[in-house]
């Protein structure tokens, strides 16, 4: 590849890079609802053809913008896991690296698993983000434990329950520490989840 071409992919890159931080900027001060490629081509200094030729539309922005945060999360989490070797005080610690990562990007974690979107979920075509923020899960559960990809997914989903229904004013967001504790009691491993 000549120079000049490693310079232009170098330019698109970051194009690309700037279009999905403005998304993300704008839909954390603003709301989703608030980005439009109209708003984001003026934000980003860019022609709405120029837009387009990075992404197909606001889906295809939040889709990348869902996976960088998968990228984001699963980097959290390891960190999470790793500061807290033992269970179940790394199923803890990954957990509640869940919550705030979920509390402090509210609009990123939209994205993410609240909002429509086609990334894959539990399936070959998993993108390697979301597919290494479940493995963080699965890491906190024993290798001899036959069901601990079950367990991880369990409590993924009382976690984004616990996310959703405290979010939108349902359960009360101050229990929160208690309601993670009890999580954790239910699944760290334990002969019951063996």
């Amino acid at each position: 590849m000549s120079a000049v071409n490693e310079r232009r992919e170098r330019e698109r890159a970051q194009r690309h890079q700037l279009i999905i931080t403005a998304a993300r900027e704008l839909a954390e001060a603003e709301g989703w609802e608030a980005v439009t490629t109209r708003r984001l081509a003026e934000r980003v200094e860019y022609s709405q053809p120029v837009l387009y030729s990075h992404f197909n539309g606001k889906d295809a922005i939040m889709r990348a913008v869902a996976i960088e945060g998968f990228g984001e999360l699963a980097a959290r989490l390891r960190r999470a896991r790793l500061a807290s070797p033992e269970s179940p005080q790394a199923l803890h610690a990954v957990c509640r690296a869940y919550l705030e990562f979920s509390t402090e990007q509210p609009a990123l974690y939209q994205a993410m698993f609240v909002l429509p979107t086609d990334v894959k979920f539990a399936h070959a075509e998993t993108p390697p983000p979301l597919r290494a923020a479940f493995d963080e899960f699965v890491s906190c559960f024993r290798s001899d434990n036959q069901r601990r990809e079950l367990f991880a997914e369990v409590t993924w989903s009382a976690l984004h329950g616990i996310v959703v229904l405290a979010d939108s004013g349902r359960i009360p967001p101050n229990v929160q520490e208690e309601r993670l504790d009890f999580l954790v009691t239910q699944f760290a491993d334990t002969p019951a989840a063996q």
